[in-house]
């Protein structure tokens, strides 16, 4: 029996697209890729599995039944926003799949990290809520995570890192070679949505005048309040008399469906919050941080990603 395994993939970054673009791809009748998205294989290190959601796949097995429903004659990918960075996931993705072809998306660094931080401190990964402070920390983070191995979410904190963009492309290119890596901007993607995800499907030599609905996946991270998510928990899960109560008290006047509405609302006004604006001191250190990133991604690309990002407006 001939087993499916992904002939594309894309890589992240994450907060970039990559979700809009994986729910685009999903909906054309001649691909397939699998109902869990990020399963995160190739960018894990011996030890991690038992850290990471249980719905994630811990062997090969595994990992490719996620594509045995695949029809013949379809492309089969998956996406996955920790293989960029991780790196050794170029390496492990070209040793069980040598033909594939790749799918990176960049991003403006400052606004890519402020929005890293805000998704990381909605998923409970991220424990500090301002942004300097846990840039501050990345040193200290870093020490820690040589000292303990198996610290594959840690790993994501690191923010600089994610920003390493000419070293992540690299990896790949000389592993697929250049021709079968496609590198987008994310603000290419926001300027012409389907333009954009157009091009992907040429480059995956599939349908392109497939009818297309513009996706806008995850457009607003909201964070958590710690406390409040605390006490939303032990209501939800019906912990000590006062929540056992409170949830027979709902369960008795609504039905099902309307109760689980109730509880998802009260859930999101109770433990999220608007983020706050971004700080505008900040964002312009960090662009002086990482001029020169930009300005090598720019030449690697042969793109002026200075002037599309601002950053030759950048008082050095």
């Amino acid at each position: 029996m001939l087993v499916s395994r992904p002939d594309f993939f894309i890589v992240g970054n994450p907060k970039c697209g990559t979700t809009a673009l994986y729910e685009m791809l999903k909906a054309h009748p001649q691909i397939y890729m699998p109902e869990l998205k990020e399963p995160h294989f190739f960018a894990r290190q011996p030890g991690e599995v038992a850290k990471l959601h249980k719905r994630l796949p811990a062997t090969q097995q595994e990992y490719l039944a996620l594509f045995a429903p695949a029809r013949p004659g379809q492309r089969v990918g998956e996406a996955s926003t920790t293989y960029l960075n991780a790196p050794s996931a170029a390496a492990q993705i070209a040793a069980l799949c040598p033909d594939a072809q790749i799918i990176a998306i960049l991003r403006e660094p400052a606004s890519f990290i402020r929005s890293l931080h805000l998704q990381l401190l909605q998923s409970g990964v991220e424990t500090e809520p301002d942004l300097a402070r846990a840039l501050a920390r990345e040193a200290e983070r870093r020490a820690r995570i040589a000292s303990e191995p198996g610290s594959f979410w840690r790993r994501e904190l690191l923010y600089g890192e994610h920003v390493h963009y000419v070293e992540q492309l690299r990896r790949y290119h000389e592993r697929f070679g250049a021709q079968r890596v496609l590198t987008l901007i994310y603000e290419d993607f926001r300027n012409d949505n389907e333009g954009l995800v157009r091009a992907v499907l040429r480059f995956l030599a599939v349908d392109d005048t497939f009818a297309l609905a513009r996706t806008e996946a995850n457009p607003t991270v909201r964070i958590r309040r710690s406390r409040a998510n605390e006490l939303m928990h032990a209501v939800t899960v019906g912990r000590g008399p006062v929540a056992r109560g409170a949830k027979a008290l709902v369960k008795g006047v609504l039905p099902r469906q309307l109760r689980r509405e109730a509880v998802d609302t009260l859930a999101r006004t109770l433990t999220q919050r608007e983020p706050p604006p971004a700080d505008a001191a900040l964002m312009a250190e960090l662009r002086r941080r990482f001029a020169g990133e930009v300005a090598s991604a720019g030449e690697y690309l042969e793109r002026d990603l200075a002037g599309l990002w601002g950053y030759d407006r950048i008082q050095i």
